[in-house]
């Protein structure tokens, strides 16, 4: 029987041990935090339960067109908000590691390292030390926010997003500084959520690494919204004075609130692992250097999720977890390939992504086909007051095959299904566009702009 060793239990690490196990596979798997990791205790899972509530305000607040009449002073209490998000992230953190257990797998509370080959040295959180003799290991340990010594949080008004589940109250003015995915996220959901907010972004637009037509169509959402956007804007420090806040930018700017939140990026949970000394290559920053199939530079050795810095989400995480179990056991293995991965950065609207993006095609030198149609024309879209957003897909010139799409809009994240399946089974736009759709629907626009890319033969 072959005996795998789990580091993390995020999900990463909780996924590759339910297909081990599935598969026959002895597994001690050993978290220290809680089942789930991060990713259900304070990053995802919460954010997106705060950002839900944001939503509701905000389809609220828009709804006016419709004939909804609003009673004065609607707002969220959130205290009992965050205690929401709080209790549902320990539920289903619970939910993970009764899975894990009714499926055979060894769940240990604590911590563990490697100390030689694929031997793992496992301390338990009530103190006792084992070593496990494996045949394979897996490291998923995540990442944790990365703070510097000109802006320490306080975990009362300088927070990094683990932490801002504290708060009783909507803030009055919340800066944050940080215009990547995280920083936007929040920014949209503080403001939903009623407060005064500024984004402090060090490039010329929010989300810099996205569609360029999804960032600039989020941030004029967020300027007609009411939020101060700051481009070009660059932190140097971050002070607190009583019940004030002040970012200090590099210009000289001082920005004054009642919080700041951090969204500076992530740091790999890498160190004090016995990673490097084992022969696992990190990278300058701390990742750990993984192939398509997990491996790492170590015999017996793979890492999976954040710690790897390959893309950071949960559903890359978990795949790079089955991927690395389905090596280790000898089943069929498909490499991981980003190409199909799909994305959703949780804004109101949100943005999802799938396949090559126009920054890929331009780079990898791909001829291909683009079209693209706002969501304020389409018939469903007209019926719930939705002005904001667009469906843009890429297709492969000449063969017609769809590889890429954007769509921006309310729930983003379940209209992009339909391209990615198009994506991955490699369908044209022709048999996306031939698909029945529901009329009225949103789903039709998707069939729509890929009509606009049909070429008659």
């Amino acid at each position: 029987m072959t005996h795998v060793a789990i580091i993390g239990g995020g999900p990463g690490g909780y996924e590759a041990a339910l297909v081990a196990a599935r598969h026959g596979a002895e597994v001690t798997i050993v978290e220290r935090d809680g089942w789930g990791g991060s990713t259900v205790l304070t990053d995802c899972v919460p954010s997106k339960t705060l950002i839900a509530t944001a939503d509701v305000l905000t389809e609220v607040a828009e709804s006016l067109e419709l004939g909804v009449e609003l009673p004065s002073g609607v707002h969220a209490d959130l205290a009992k908000v965050n205690r929401r998000v709080l209790d549902l992230a320990l539920a289903q953190s619970s939910d993970i590691g009764e899975r894990l257990s009714s499926s055979g797998v060894r769940v240990v509370r604590g911590t563990g390292r490697l100390v030689e080959g694929t031997t793992v040295e496992i301390t338990s959180a009530d103190g006792p030390t084992e070593t496990v003799v494996a045949d394979a290991v897996l490291v998923a340990t995540g990442a944790h926010p990365r703070v510097v010594d000109s802006a320490q949080p306080d975990g009362e008004r300088i927070l990094t997003w683990e932490q801002v589940y504290a708060l009783q109250e909507v803030p009055e003015h919340m800066v944050v500084v940080g215009s990547g995915v995280t920083g936007a996220e929040f920014a949209s959901a503080y403001n939903g959520l009623g407060a005064r907010v500024t984004l402090v972004s060090s490039r010329d637009r929010v989300l810099p690494g996205e569609d360029p037509d999804a960032a600039d169509t989020i941030e004029d959402v967020f300027r007609r919204r009411g939020m101060d956007v700051l481009g070009n804007s660059r932190m140097a420090s971050v002070e607190r004075e009583g019940d004030t806040v002040r970012v200090t930018l590099t210009d000289g700017r001082v920005v004054e609130g009642s919080h700041c939140l951090l969204a500076l990026g992530s740091i790999p949970n890498s160190g004090d692992l016995g990673l490097a000394e084992n022969g696992v290559l990190l990278d300058d920053a701390g990742f750990v250097r993984v192939d398509r199939v997990s491996r790492t530079t170590a015999p017996g050795v793979y890492a999976a999720g954040d710690c790897t810095g390959v893309l950071m989400l949960a559903s890359v995480a978990a795949q790079q977890g089955r991927i690395a179990m389905a090596h280790v056991l000898g089943s069929a293995v498909h490499p991981l390939n980003l190409s199909e991965v799909s994305s959703n950065i949780f804004t109101s609207p949100e943005i999802a992504t799938v396949g090559l993006s126009q920054k890929k095609l331009d780079e990898q030198g791909i001829q291909a086909d683009v079209a693209m149609l706002p969501l304020a024309a389409n018939p469903r879209a007209k019926m719930q007051g939705v002005r904001d957003g667009f469906v843009k897909l890429f297709a492969r010139r000449g063969s017609g095959t769809v590889i890429g799409g954007v769509i921006v809009g309310p729930r983003a994240s379940e209209l992009i299904h339909v391209v990615s399946l198009a994506v991955m089974t490699s369908l044209t736009v022709d048999q996306v566009a031939n698909a029945f759709t529901v009329y009225p629907s949103m789903s039709g626009t998707v069939a729509e702009v890929a009509r606009r890319i049909h070429r008659p033969e």
